[in-house]
């Protein structure tokens, strides 16, 4: 038996990484850990939700000094577009795991991109003394062939889960997130082309993570309403299971979120990505589904590939 700490993008209400946590807390419980950690931004509601122990996202040196071993991830922790200062800290983490002894698992991670010479230094340093890596993409596991680390290519978890496939009820699924280059003209054209393909259908707009999505799916709903459509709800402050059992309803899913279009693909949903992140890119290219980028107007060819 093991005593386990993970360190991830955790207690942030965010639906993908919860969803990760989720099915990782339950395949440690299957092989008998004896203790299982989260570190968390919000630890009592983590440990409400996932059943096991959290500590504070700055306060983890006793529950790491008491583990056997450190998983990190999955997600996309090694990287620095989202900020230096964050790959620093899941980074720091690593290494402080390695400085106590401990064993250290990379999970499910999608790797890079690493912009900066200090960031690539540390991430290749901390990767060549883990344990086990896992990456979830070709792309990662190319990059770390670069650096000489052996990683083994795997799916993300949530494919791992038993998703319902269930009869389509015609509802048509879009999931928005706020982000510094997705535009008003962008919003205009997709609400345009969503009314011309799919006015007689049922829209529900999936907020995955309320402080970052809900005010863009909200201010999307109205440019649909203006495009003539009625059947509008905006699905927000949802469980894991409730996302889950939503997605698999869809008959389509336009999506930002790397982790709704897993979603969708895995409950066999008709899937069109929105690019506003190299991970989702990734993703659409694996899967053969159809890509719009955010400096896109024409979404005809998409839509096209997107209904046949």
């Amino acid at each position: 038996m093991t005593k386990y700490i993970v360190s991830g993008y955790i207690g942030f209400d965010n639906f993908g990484d919860e969803a990760i946590a989720h099915v990782l807390v339950e395949n440690l419980k299957k092989n008998g850990a004896e203790k299982i950690t989260l570190i968390s931004s919000n630890p009592q509601k983590t440990e409400q939700i996932h059943g096991v122990y959290a500590c504070p996202q700055l306060k983890f040196f006793n529950c790491l000094k008491d583990a056997d071993t450190l998983i990190s991830g999955g997600g996309s922790l090694l990287q620095d577009v989202t900020s230096l200062k964050s790959l620093i800290y899941y980074l720091g983490i690593i290494y402080l795991a390695l400085l106590l002894g401990k064993k250290v698992v990379i999970y499910s991670q999608g790797i890079g991109p690493i912009n900066s010479k200090l960031g690539q230094f540390l991430t290749k340093t901390a990767l060549k003394n883990c344990s086990e890596i896992s990456v979830r993409d070709k792309k990662s596991q190319e990059l770390l062939n670069k650096w000489n680390i052996q990683a083994e290519l795997v799916q993300d978890p949530i494919f791992s889960l038993d998703l319902p496939i269930r009869n389509k009820k015609g509802i048509v699924g879009i999931q928005l997130r706020n982000y510094p280059t997705l535009n008003e003209d962008f919003l205009l054209s997709l609400g345009k082309h969503i009314a011309i393909n799919f006015n007689d259908k049922k829209i529900e707009i999936f907020s995955l993570q309320d402080s970052i999505d809900l005010s863009v799916c909200e201010h999307f709903k109205q440019i649909l309403k203006k495009n003539g459509m009625q059947d509008i709800e905006v699905m927000s402050g949802m469980s894991i299971d409730e996302v889950f059992d939503k997605i698999a309803d869809l008959e389509y899913m336009i999506a930002m979120r790397f982790h709704a279009n897993v979603a969708a693909i895995k409950c066999n949903v008709k899937t069109l990505a929105i690019n506003y992140d190299i991970k989702v890119k990734k993703l659409a290219e694996t899967y053969n589904i159809p890509i719009i980028e955010l400096n896109q107007k024409d979404f005809a060819a998409a839509f096209h590939k997107l209904l046949s």
